[in-house]
């Protein structure tokens, strides 16, 4: 799967994913991923990508040519979808992570400043991704999420398949206490039933223990 990012920051990408799981996913061949720099397609001698707001207000706008531009030099490479960061668009969940791994890859739209001139999200954009209700910089670390996301879901990029279906979001059952060795430590012990060799009683707990998290998480929710 191909992944393309367009972004004024296109160093902060291999940072962040040349180690873990989507760094081997890269080594062997079954991930791209592809950084671009927005400024590489500006045509001034500042290489402005921004500019102020029609109508007045605060702050600056990209705009719409270099986006154009950029995703029109990615799309003989990758066929996918175009995706904008954006803080109004659908909730970023393991249900869209799955969806979108299905794509053969993704053009991803990281904006900055007030926001990114609506010609791209009209005219561009397949669909818009929000990773929550909070103001971050930029749309790099939500791109990096969704990244992260979908990439690992890719086959063969998660060495243990079966840990995909153990994943906390991906199996409403999952999601419960885990131990390992030592079995006591500063007088913090291992639950009895996992030590048992029971497995029966084991996947019985198990399932008690997620439901009282999620029944907990879902009382939260409402109360917020």
């Amino acid at each position: 799967m191909r992944f393309d990012v367009i972004t004024i920051f296109p160093g902060m990408f291999g940072a962040v994913f040349e180690p873990g799981v989507v760094g081997r996913g890269i080594e062997r061949g079954l991930i791209e991923l592809h950084a671009h720099d927005l400024r590489d397609h500006t045509h001034d001698r500042h290489r402005q990508v921004d500019d102020m707001p029609f109508g007045g207000g605060p702050g600056m706008v990209i705009k719409p040519e270099p986006v154009f531009e950029a995703v029109e030099s990615i799309r003989p490479h990758n066929p996918g979808p175009v995706v904008l960061m954006e803080p109004w668009g659908e909730p970023m969940d393991q249900r869209l992570a799955a969806e979108l791994a299905s794509e053969p890859g993704l053009i991803i739209v990281c904006g900055r400043y007030e926001g990114i001139d609506d010609r791209v999200r009209t005219a561009l954009a397949t669909r818009e991704v929000s990773i929550g209700d909070y103001v971050l910089s930029g749309g790099e670390i939500p791109a990096m999420v969704l990244i992260d996301a979908v990439a690992r879901l890719v086959p063969g990029v998660v060495g243990d398949p079966e840990s995909l279906t153990q994943d906390t979001f991906s199996n409403e059952s999952a999601g419960w206490p885990q131990f390992t060795r030592p079995a006591e430590y500063r007088g913090l012990g291992v639950p009895e039933v996992l030590l048992s060799g029971d497995h029966a009683r084991i996947r019985q707990w198990r399932r008690q223990q997620a439901a009282a998290r999620h029944g907990s998480q879902t009382k939260e929710l409402k109360k917020s």
